[in-house]
């Protein structure tokens, strides 16, 4: 029963497959015109439209010479090779690492050391890693200003960052100067970008790693850095001491500034006195110079000669006049 019913079903299948086969010669070749053309209509339409996306920028070209770019979306060309269209990236930020190649996966560095070994100012080795970032920003020059503008760029990088580390001490290189390295690298490649216009341009320039070329000076210069750090230490501990004494300083010195003060106050209102004492001396002097000197003297006397009576003669000198020595004697002896 079963295979009776394939049978069936078998026949009708034929039966219409042969209606739709041409009878005649004429209707087999419209049947392959009508193909051809079916054809070639779909690779017109798939050869002619192509789409950009909004990472890229499209350089279209006719018959090899640029005639246009075109950005985000779907458009249309000329097909049969009458217009082409060279999509390029350029939004997307592109690196390239010198002294270093990072594996596939990204976990793993291999150094290369034709890359990473340069002579330094002092005539010393230093292996040094550098990371560049780069980006497409004229994708025209990009495709037709150089065969292949990464491996410029890469050549212009290593040239510069050779001329850089040659004007460096290797304790520098290895210390406090990568930042400036990095700076001046980037300027110098920046400049020879803008001659060469490629189409490129520079973000930036990091110093992966630096490290001397053997474990001696490796380890000659972490002793360098721990004995800077033992400077840095000792320098924060001075500061600190300073800051706690500072205040006991500035009060002595404070007071010692107001007892000079005082002492010079003193001086100068003495001095003052002594002025106006002088003045007035000089005022009675003027009036009476015999009576003013002799009292000067006595004074004189009388400070000199602390204790001793002071006997004034006022006669015309004719008496003989004897000193009372018993008197002087138990006044010196006093």
């Amino acid at each position: 029963m079963d295979k009776d019913i394939l049978k069936e079903i078998k026949m009708k299948f034929s039966n219409k497959t042969k209606s739709f086969v041409p009878k005649d010669s004429k209707s087999k070749k419209k049947l392959i015109v009508w193909i051809v053309i079916i054809a070639a209509a779909a690779y017109i339409v798939w050869s002619s439209v192509y789409t950009v996306n909004d990472q890229e920028r499209a350089v279209i070209t006719t018959f090899g010479s640029v005639t246009g770019t075109a950005d985000a979306g779907i458009h249309f060309l000329v097909p049969f090779g009458v217009q082409q269209a060279h999509i390029v990236e350029v939004n997307a930020i592109k690196r390239i690492e010198i002294g270093y190649r990072t594996t596939d996966d990204g976990s793993t560095a291999v150094a290369v050391e034709n890359e990473s070994k340069m002579i330094t100012g002092d005539f010393n080795i230093v292996n040094i890693d550098f990371f560049i970032e780069y980006r497409i920003t004229d994708p025209e020059k990009y495709l037709f200003s150089s065969e292949e503008p990464e491996n410029v760029l890469k050549v212009l990088a290593q040239s510069q960052i050779r001329n850089v580390i040659g004007c460096y001490k290797i304790d520098s290189i290895l210390t406090d100067k990568k930042e400036e390295i990095q700076i001046k690298v980037k300027e110098l490649i920046t400049q020879e970008l803008e001659e060469y216009d490629i189409g490129l341009t520079l973000l930036a320039v990091s110093v992966q790693d630096s490290e001397p070329p053997t474990d001696e000076v490796r380890e000659a210069f972490k002793a360098v850095e721990t004995a800077k750090q033992g400077m840095e230490t000792a320098k924060n501990d001075a500061n600190a001491y300073a800051n706690a004494k500072k205040p006991a300083a500035e009060a002595e010195r404070n007071k010692l500034s107001e007892n000079a003060e005082y002492l010079r106050l003193k001086r100068v209102n003495e001095a003052k006195e002594q002025i106006a004492m002088f003045e007035a001396m000089y005022s009675e002097y003027s009036l009476n110079p015999e009576i003013t000197k002799s009292r000067m003297y006595y004074e004189m006397i009388e400070q000199v000669l602390p204790g001793v009576r002071v006997f004034i003669d006022t006669s015309d000198g004719e008496i003989q006049k004897l000193l009372p020595l018993d008197s002087l004697i138990n006044a010196s002896d006093g």
